[in-house]
């Protein structure tokens, strides 16, 4: 089922018995990924994908204790794979830049950084007509 930015819609991932803290993480990263030009939101395979141009750039998967999400990092993929909450995606994403994150409440994500993935592999997969809309990224 694919859906346009604001809708909402029950997925077979909501089923899962996550906590309200785990609902929060992901709330708010969905808010955000929800915030680029062009963006819809679909359910493959039962998880939550923001994409553009039909293109994934977001993955969203809430799970009993986490929330996990995937992105592709082509200029942070180094740094980002050092943090200890982090690893290279499956699937063979992993070697064409594609983080994922394991998030849980109480080790207190690093929202802010996260946003800041999700703009960064929002701007690698979106047509550059879309990224030119975007405001510069603060340095």
């Amino acid at each position: 089922m694919t859906l346009v930015k604001g809708v909402t819609c029950r997925s077979v991932h909501e089923t899962v018995n996550a906590p309200a803290a785990v609902r929060k993480i992901e709330e708010k990263l969905r808010e955000h990924a929800l915030t680029f030009p062009e963006v819809v939101e679909d359910f493959p395979w039962g998880h939550r994908a923001f994409k553009v141009n039909k293109k994934a750039f977001v993955f969203l998967s809430l799970h009993d204790d986490e929330v996990s999400i995937s992105v592709k990092l082509p200029q942070s993929r180094d740094m980002a794979a050092d943090l200890p909450f982090t690893e290279p995606t499956g699937y063979g994403l992993g070697k064409h830049g594609w983080v994922t994150a394991h998030l849980r409440p109480k080790e207190k994500p690093p929202l802010d950084l996260l946003k800041s993935w999700i703009n960064e592999s929002y701007r690698a997969i979106a047509p550059k007509k879309l990224v030119a809309k975007l405001a510069l990224p603060s340095r």
